[in-house]
C-alpha cells in the first residue's frame, strides 16, 4: 500500500516559533503611503528585540527577509514580496530623553521624535517633522529635508544583522553621505542615539510650524505618494530637471507626476505599482534626453511584478 504524499508546507510552517505574530499572504498596500502593491508571503510582527533576534538566528537561511518601516518612501510591486516581511511595532518605538540626547527606537516616527525634542526644549530635530517615516529608515538612508539631515544629529545606532547579531556603530563609522549610509545591507536599525542643543521651545515650535506650512504649500500632502522620487543630482535639483523636461502632470494609468511638486509621483486613485514605476522610468528617460542627467531613484522599489517587469531606462552607449 502506497503511503499518501504529504502536502507541501507553507512558509509559516518552516519558520521558528515566535512570541510575535505571523500572517500569511498579508496585504501590504494599506501599509504603504502609495496604497499599492501585492501581499507579503508572510508578515512578521516581532514582540520585542529578543523575539526578533531569535527569529533571525533560527529562520532557514534561504528565506529572504525584507524590513518594512512606515511605508513612506517605498513602492511595493504588484506581485508582492516573497519570504518574510518584518514590521516593527510599538515595542520598537520607545523614545527617551537624557539631557541633550534622545534615544529613539527604529520604529519611532520621525514626527514623534521631533515632538518629543520640542517638549524637551532640544533644537536640531525640527527637520524630522517634515520627513514621513521612522528613525530606522532615516538612519538607513540618511534622510534629510529643509537644509538638515540625519547624520548631523546622529551619535550612534544599534542594528541587528541577518543572523540575529547585534551591532552598535558610531555615526562616523557608518559612512553617511547625501541620502546614503554605508552600513551592511542586512542591518536592521533598532535604535539611534541623537544629539540636540538646548533651545527655546517657542522658537522650536515656530520652526516646526514653518516646515509644516512649507510642506503643505509645495508638496502633495493630501494625495497618496511616496515622497521625493529621485535623488537630487550634484549641483542640481531633480524637480527642476523634471519640470524642464516637460514632465509636470505627466500620467500613466492611475499614476501622475504631481503638478504641485514634480519630484513627487502620486496615485490618483487607480494606480498600480507598475503604473508608478513605469511613469518614473519614463520621467528618467525624458530628463536624460533633455539634459543628459540620469536621475537615480530615491524611492525604494521592492518585491516582484505581477506581470512583465517594468523596463528600466538605460541610456544608449555613446549618448
Amino acid at each position: 500500500m502506497m503511503a499518501a504524499k504529504r502536502a507541501p508546507k507553507g512558509l509559516i510552517d518552516q519558520l521558528p516559533e515566535v512570541r510575535g505574530r505571523y500572517s500569511a499572504d498579508a496585504a501590504l498596500a494599506k501599509l504603504t503611503w502609495f496604497r499599492v502593491g501585492g501581499p507579503a508571503e508572510v508578515l512578521f510582527r516581532p514582540a520585542d528585540e529578543e523575539d526578533l533576534k531569535k527569529f533571525l538566528a533560527a529562520k532557514p537561511a534561504d528565506v529572504p527577509v525584507t524590513v518594512l518601516g512606515v511605508g513612506s518612501n517605498l513602492l511595493v510591486r504588484d506581485g508582492g514580496i516573497p519570504g518574510v516581511v518584518i514590521r516593527l511595532g510599538d515595542a520598537f518605538a520607545d523614545i527617551t530623553v537624557d539631557g541633550n540626547t534622545i534615544v529613539a527606537g527604529g520604529g519611532a516616527s520621525n514626527l514623534k521624535v521631533a515632538n518629543v525634542a520640542r517638549s524637551a526644549k532640544l533644537a536640531g530635530f525640527e527637520f524630522l517633522s517634515g520627513i514621513p517615516g521612522s528613525i530606522g529608515g532615516a538612519v538607513r538612508m540618511n534622510a534629510g529635508a529643509f537644509g538638515s539631515e540625519t547624520s548631523e544629529i546622529l551619535v550612534s545606532a544599534t542594528a541587528v544583522d541577518a543572523q540575529g547579531r547585534l551591532h552598535t556603530a558610531l555615526a562616523a563609522d557608518l559612512g553617511m553621505s547625501y541620502r546614503h549610509c554605508s552600513a551592511p545591507d542586512d542591518w536592521l536599525f533598532l535604535s539611534a542615539t541623537l544629539m540636540g542643543t538646548p533651545g527655546d521651545v517657542g522658537e522650536i515650535a515656530r520652526r516646526m510650524e514653518d516646515i509644516r506650512d512649507m510642506r503643505e504649500t509645495v508638496q502633495p500632502t493630501k494625495t497618496p505618494t511616496g515622497g521625493s522620487t529621485f535623488v537630487n543630482p550634484p549641483g542640481a535639483k531633480a524637480w527642476e530637471l523634471i519640470d524642464r523636461a516637460g514632465c509636470r502632470g505627466l500620467k500613466r494609468g492611475g499614476a501622475m507626476v504631481s503638478e504641485k511638486h514634480c519630484n513627487f509621483l502620486i496615485n490618483t486613485g487607480t494606480a498600480t505599482a507598475a503604473d508608478l514605476e513605469g511613469l518614473g522610468e519614463e520621467v528618467r528617460r525624458r530628463v536624460f534626453e533633455h539634459s543628459g542627467v540620469k536621475l537615480q531613484w530615491e524611492i525604494r522599489r521592492i518585491g516582484v511584478p505581477a506581470g512583465p517587469p517594468v523596463k528600466e531606462f538605460v541610456e544608449e552607449a555613446g549618448s
